[in-house]
């Protein structure tokens, strides 16, 4: 399941409510307290100054509704990373709002050959999570490293991701960083599997894990799979991404036809689910697929059919 490569801010604001909720390493719902942190500089708000009419409707109104800010090794290099989390995280602690950093650089990503491959070397990824891990602040959340422990069978790297995972997650809960470890979806990786893998990942000192990251899953499959880890885990939390999955899956991943915006970003007072997140910015294209272009690239026509599709 190809993710994002590289895009501009896409974090937005939207309020939750709701009742603080314990997690695994002892903190608490990131949601419940404060808004999510916006920015009005997305690929979504420029498409919607180049139209017209209902099209314009539709891209403004995508453009409002929270998504995920994506950290890649490509767009943002260690000696860069840094500045570019200060200044998202600086103006979310002014507006008292909860910045939202998806991390995407483990080492062989998408095993090295698939629509997102790329990463970085074992030896430069602590660097480059340390420097996310130092400037992101407290009330940052962080989504680590999407399909990473999905694909660690196939790409021969099980070990040394979970090694490189733990590291990740030390540094980030050492600087009080929120961290949600990606399991995957439902249709991928035995949910008895992957807690083991979350279990050596070093979910014990994150919040929990992430599912359905880019996925099509529907939010019922998503539920029973995260809560078969989540059981399996002794009560881990969760988040869902629901950015794509309004019509379910079709069991295919890449730039499928037919699917449909998901349920609106929100927080989650209901045992172990934290919230329901747009993790992958609609719109932004799975590689070039099914008629696609490359992976990351907002695809106005996809947006728009993904909205229209959902009844907007």
């Amino acid at each position: 399941m190809p993710v994002l490569l590289a895009i501009p801010v896409v974090l937005f604001v939207v309020v939750f409510a709701g009742a603080r909720l314990l997690g695994v390493g002892g903190s608490s719902n990131p949601f419940a307290d404060q808004p999510l942190y916006t920015s009005p500089d997305t690929a979504a708000a420029g498409a919607a100054q180049a139209a017209s009419g209902d099209d314009q409707r539709i891209l403004s109104r995508l453009a409002e509704v929270p998504q995920g800010f994506w950290l890649t090794p490509e767009a943002y290099p260690v000696d860069r990373v840094g500045a570019v989390v200060t200044k998202v995280a600086m103006a979310a602690d002014l507006a008292g709002r909860t910045p939202v950093f998806v991390i995407y650089g483990i080492t062989d990503r998408d095993c090295s050959g698939g629509q997102s491959s790329g990463g970085l070397p074992a030896d430069q990824y602590a660097q480059w999570v340390g420097a996310i891990a130092a400037t992101a602040g407290k009330h940052a959340v962080a989504i680590l490293e999407p399909d990473a422990l999905a694909t660690a069978a196939e790409c021969g790297q099980g070990q040394q991701r979970t090694t490189l995972l733990r590291g990740a997650v030390d540094q980030l809960d050492d600087r009080d960083v929120t961290v949600y470890v990606d399991a995957g979806h439902a249709s991928w990786t035995d949910p008895r599997a992957m807690a083991t893998m979350l279990t050596d990942a070093g979910v014990d000192r994150a919040r929990g894990f992430s599912t359905n990251v880019s996925g099509y899953e529907s939010a019922a499959d998503e539920r029973t799979y995260a809560e078969a880890i989540s059981k399996a885990l002794g009560g881990a939390h969760y988040v869902t991404d629901t950015s794509r999955n309004g019509a379910g899956s079709n069991g295919e991943w890449c730039n499928p036809e037919g699917r449909a915006l998901g349920r609106e970003p929100a927080v989650a007072d209901d045992g172990h689910l934290d919230a329901y997140l747009w993790i992958k910015p609609p719109g932004e294209s799975d590689g070039t697929c099914g008629g696609g272009p490359p992976a990351g690239q907002f695809w106005t026509e996809r947006a728009l059919q993904l909205a229209r599709t959902a009844g907007w």
